[in-house]
Parts: structure tokens; sequence; C-alpha cells
């Protein structure tokens, strides 16, 4: 008789996430969180959204083509970016984010940010979610915020500041996962002493994020590891410098522009897909939702019912 078939991908843990006010089903397909960067200065699309109404525009075209969400940021967090105050912030993103709930009451709207005073005012207008890139390090307050406001919580792991990422020693293959771990822990730790229960949250390693080169495909390697904290994970690789690093020998020696970083951008949607990542943070969603699709049938056909 023939042997049974030997799966190589794990079925994805299905979770329910408690949001402000609704619950959102992850693990049956894969959840599109599509960006939309209300900034003059992001690395990928920075001025091109800074206007109230390009931004509502992008907004409706990101949900038209299957965003499950959109992630409003209104600070830059790439290299040497230039600091705001969290009222410079909220000027740029509150107008936007009452505009798309106006629009589409239904959206899921999150925050990108790691002001808590930011938080607050955008969980107030009607947002559910608040996206802090630092894991809880960088604002003492937001983690009791987050914990009033009852919404849902992204902890992302960040290496250092962006003004310290392009000086950091590199690290070794051993110590990546190590080290992210480590930090999650410690922000899951700061969440659950504020009150912030297990189901409102979830994880994000932080692609780039003080991750340089390389680092970031032995994260992406080694990604399974975070199922171990039994939480929901989110991945955010799309258009970053190490895929277009890796493809400079197919541009004559220089690193991918970033109009040419989308099917880099699918192949490493598709791996997170397949090591269990729940959320993908992505600025092409129609490509990406294509691609989800078929991550989500292999994985289905790995383990029939």
């Amino acid at each position: 008789m023939p042997s049974a078939p030997c799966t190589v991908f794990a079925p994805r843990t299905p979770f329910d996430w408690r949001l402000r006010t609704r619950t959102l089903a992850l693990g049956p397909r894969t959840r599109l969180m599509g960006i939309l960067n209300i900034t003059p200065d992001s690395f990928s699309d920075g001025g091109q959204h800074l206007s109230p109404k390009a931004a509502l525009t992008q907004a409706l075209t990101l949900l038209d083509q299957g965003a499950d969400l959109l992630d409003l940021g209104g600070e830059s967090t790439r290299p040497n970016a230039t600091p705001l105050t969290s009222k410079e912030e909220q000027q740029r993103i509150l107008p936007v984010l009452k505009a798309i709930l106006k629009a589409r009451p239904e959206a899921i709207l999150s925050i990108d940010t790691f002001h808590a005073g930011t938080a607050k005012l955008a969980i107030e207008a009607g947002a559910e979610i608040v996206n802090d890139i630092s894991g809880f390090t960088w604002d003492a307050d937001m983690p009791s915020v987050c914990a009033a406001l009852n919404c849902g919580v992204v902890l992302m792991h960040t290496r250092g500041r962006p003004h310290a990422w392009a000086t950091q020693p590199p690290l070794t293959p051993t110590e990546v996962m190590p080290l992210i771990l480590d930090g999650l822990r410690d922000s899951l730790l700061t969440a659950y002493a504020a009150g912030i229960p297990s189901d409102r949250i979830v994880l994000d390693p932080g692609f780039g994020f003080g991750k340089r080169g390389n680092e970031n495909y032995t994260l992406h390697a080694l990604l399974p590891q975070l199922h171990q904290f039994g939480l929901p994970i989110l991945t955010g690789t799309s258009r970053k410098s190490f895929l277009a690093q890796t493809l400079a020998p197919l541009h004559n020696g220089n690193p991918a522009s970033m109009d040419a970083r989308l099917h880099a951008t699918t192949a490493s949607n598709v791996a997170a897909i397949l090591a269990g990542a729940h959320i993908l943070r992505i600025h092409d969603v129609r490509p990406a939702a294509e691609a989800a699709a078929i991550a989500d049938a292999i994985l289905t056909a790995s383990h029939p019912q």
C-alpha cells in the first residue's frame, strides 16, 4: 500500500482577534493589511498620499482591491526620517481616519504609532487597532492606554531606533531569532502587566526594523519559531530593502528600484504564509490577494479534513 503523504507545512492555528468593537477571525484565510502612509518621507510612497483627499482615494482603492483592514501611519520610521511630535502626527492622521470611516463605516482601521496620545485619539475616533512598532518600549504610557481602550494591538520587535540602524553591529545567524524572541517576550510581559489579554494581541517580528540584509532571511527561515507564543503573526516585508539587495545581480548590480520589488515581495509573502503568518502588511493589495489565495490553498491541501 502507498505510504501516507508527508506534509511539510503545519496547519495555521485559528484565532479570534478581539478588536475595539468587533472580532476578526484569523487563520482560515490570510488577512491583508493595506498600508496607508500619510507622510512626505516614507521609504516607499512618501508624499503620494499626504493630502486628505489623496489619502482617502488610496484608502478606498486598497479596500476595493481586497484589503481586510488598513494601517494608517503619519510618521515615517525609515532611517534618518524626521521625527514628529504627536500633535503633528495627529494632524496628519485624524482627518483621514474620520474621512475613511465616513465613506466606509464598516472599515477596520489600525493606527501605526508609538505615541500613546495619538493612539488614544485615533481609537476614540473609530480605529480598532494600535500597531506599535516599538512593542511598547518607546512610550511608557502606551500599554495602559491600550488596555483602557480595549482595542486590538500589534506588538512589533524593533532593534534600536531608526537613526542607529545603519551603524548597529551585524547579527550572526544564531543571534537573530533569540534577539527577536526575547524582545517580543518582554513586550508581551509588559502588555499582560497592563491588563491587555492575549486575545487582543498580534505579534510582528519586524522585518527590516534593525535587521539588515541577510538577517531578514534568517528571520524568514526561522519564522515558525514565533508560534511558541501561541499568538497570531503579522509580517511586513513589502518593498523592503533587503529584497532589493538580493535582486541587485538582476539589475546591473544595483538594488532593485521601488517599482521593481513587486515579484520579490510576492515571493516573501508566500513564504511567510506557508510559515504560518496570519496577516500580511502590504502596499500592493491585489497581487498579495492573488498570492495569498494560492498559498492558502496549499495549506488547506496539506491538511485535508
